[in-house]
């Protein structure tokens, strides 16, 4: 990390800080509603402006998905006086960790409601193999076929939102006793479109999309339209967040496609329930249908979603910052290695 991108951590874990302190002691006192959101609306206004801080690719991405999506999404739920993970009677340091990080308090070791937090550590051990592997490949992509250098871009987003957040989680075990929220549930084996991103993607994000936004809106609709309703607006505003994503990563307006990818996917999965509410259709076997879901979400991700990022050459740099990760954590892994030996050797 650059000397300046660790100021700006800093800057920007003391601004959060701050801010989310200020967020609780205004839930203490004052009533939810409008009272409560204009309280907020300061501090709503500010972060999705914190990430623009960093230089490096990674930081600016990583902190607007905590801080321009979920963080804002939790504290609308608070405002509103909604079942969000936020209760304001959490201790401070709590308070400000899951509102600004998807972590959790943990829960008792017994409880069958705590699912596991984080990957093991051969999990993450062998996908950070896997990661370094396919970075090692980037250096052959001209060789390439275009389809396959695609493969390996969606492997690389998978496996490295994977670690980042086994990351978070250990983090948050160790410094907060808290636990990450479960984050991916083996995606790749979906059968459906719904049970790809409602059970198996990125699982904090469709549990806020379904308090903030398909809820209300199938209640104000109602009836069998409000189901549909709710589905295609959780993907509407899923893909107007993914923009935003898409511009922390680039620094480009945004274009349109990732919205578009998203309500393509929302009007699919309404469809696919359509299907399948009627109990006498045919439906194909459970390989046939993974495969399926996956090579439509890889097909219309490889046409909506990729070239935003490959137009802007954005896929360089996100290669050259895992490469120089790649590095450091093999430098500094030669470097533990030989420091344990050398004071085995001395003592010896």
């Amino acid at each position: 990390m650059a000397g300046g991108d660790l100021r700006s951590l800093t800057a920007v874990a003391a601004g959060v800080a701050a801010a989310m302190s200020y967020v609780r002691f205004a839930a203490r006192r004052l009533r939810p509603g409008l009272p409560r959101l204009a309280a907020f609306v300061p501090v709503l206004a500010v972060l999705p402006v914190l990430p623009l801080a960093f230089r490096a690719l990674h930081l600016r991405a990583v902190s607007g998905f905590f801080l321009a999506w979920l963080a804002e999404f939790k504290l609308l739920l608070l405002a509103s006086g909604g079942q969000g993970p936020l209760d304001a009677s959490l201790p401070l340091p709590a308070f400000v960790a899951v509102a600004s990080l998807p972590v959790r308090q943990r829960r008792p070791a017994g409880s069958e409601n705590a699912p596991r937090s984080g990957l093991g550590l051969v999990t993450s051990a062998v996908m950070a193999a896997l990661l370094a592997a396919i970075v090692s490949l980037y250096r052959h992509g001209e060789k390439m076929n275009n389809y396959a250098l695609l493969m390996l871009y969606s492997l690389h987003v998978y496996l490295s939102l994977e670690l980042i957040l086994a990351f978070t989680a250990a983090a948050a075990r160790v410094v907060m006793g808290m636990d990450l929220e479960p984050q991916f549930d083996r995606p790749y084996l979906s059968a459906s479109l719904r049970e790809f991103w409602g059970r198996r993607w990125n699982l904090s994000v469709p549990a806020l999309l379904r308090q903030c936004v398909s809820r209300p809106v199938r209640a104000r609709v109602g009836g069998v339209g409000g189901v549909a309703a709710g589905v295609l607006a959780a993907f509407l505003v899923s893909g107007i967040m993914h923009e935003a994503i898409i511009y922390y990563a680039t620094l480009r307006p945004p274009t349109g496609e990732a919205t578009a990818f998203f309500a393509l996917q929302g009007v699919c999965a309404v469809a696919e329930g359509w299907w399948a509410a009627h109990s006498g259709w045919p439906r194909p076997p459970r390989a046939v249908a993974t495969t399926l879901t996956l090579a439509f979400i890889l097909a219309t991700g490889f046409w909506l979603i990729v070239p935003p990022i490959t137009r802007t050459e954005t896929d360089k740099v996100v290669i050259a910052e895992t490469e120089a990760v790649v590095v450091f954590v093999r430098d500094a892994g030669s470097w533990a290695a030989s420091s344990v030996r050398s004071f085995f050797t001395g003592r010896s």
